[in-house]
Formats: C-alpha cells, sequence, structure tokens
C-alpha cells in the first residue's frame, strides 16, 4: 500500500511545476530560506503518510509481541487511518484539479 502511495505522488510530481509558495515573511527572511514548491509540499505530505502507516504497522506489530496495549495500537492505527483518507482526498482533487486544466480551452 505504501508503495502505491508512492507511486502515485511519484506521478504527480511530474504533473506537477515546481512554483514558490507566498509568504507573508520580510523579504530578508525569505531570501535566507528556500522557496517550498507544491511539489515540495506534496513530497512532504507524503513523507508524513507514510511514516503514519509505518507506525501503525510498527504498533501492530508490538502489540503481537507484548510490548504494547491495545490503546496504543488503536490510536496508531486510527492515526494512520485518518492520514490515508487524507492522502487520497488531496490525490482525488490533484487529479480533478489536472483534468479541469486539461479541459480548458487553448
Amino acid at each position: 500500500m505504501m508503495e502505491a502511495v508512492s507511486s502515485v505522488l511519484k506521478g504527480v510530481g511530474g504533473v506537477v511545476q515546481s512554483s514558490s509558495v507566498a509568504t507573508s515573511a520580510p523579504a530578508a527572511t525569505r531570501a535566507a530560506q528556500p522557496a517550498i514548491g507544491f511539489d515540495g509540499v506534496l513530497e512532504q505530505v507524503a513523507a508524513d503518510a507514510i511514516g503514519s502507516l509505518k507506525g501503525g504497522e510498527a504498533a501492530s506489530v508490538s502489540y503481537i509481541q507484548g510490548k504494547v496495549s491495545a490503546q496504543s495500537v488503536v490510536e496508531a492505527v486510527m492515526s494512520a487511518e485518518q492520514t490515508l483518507q487524507m492522502a487520497v482526498a488531496v490525490r482525488d482533487k490533484v487529479v480533478q484539479a489536472y483534468q479541469e486544466v486539461s479541459r480548458m480551452a487553448i
């Protein structure tokens, strides 16, 4: 499943070109910090999602080994499920936006 999330986000990365995110920070601060593009934000969200999914899996394995309580496993799995639902929603919105752009008359 994590490979599927990674492959979807790699495909999205090929479609999305790097664009800088506007911030309200002063110009001196912006010059010191590298601009994060939309693709960078998606990569960060994907990395967080994969980390959450791995955390849920690790908690399940730890429960089987008797190292953690059932409550912590449920919390980790629920967090992973919520993260996965968010990743799917973001993917759907990106696909929808791409389809709208592709339908535009030139």
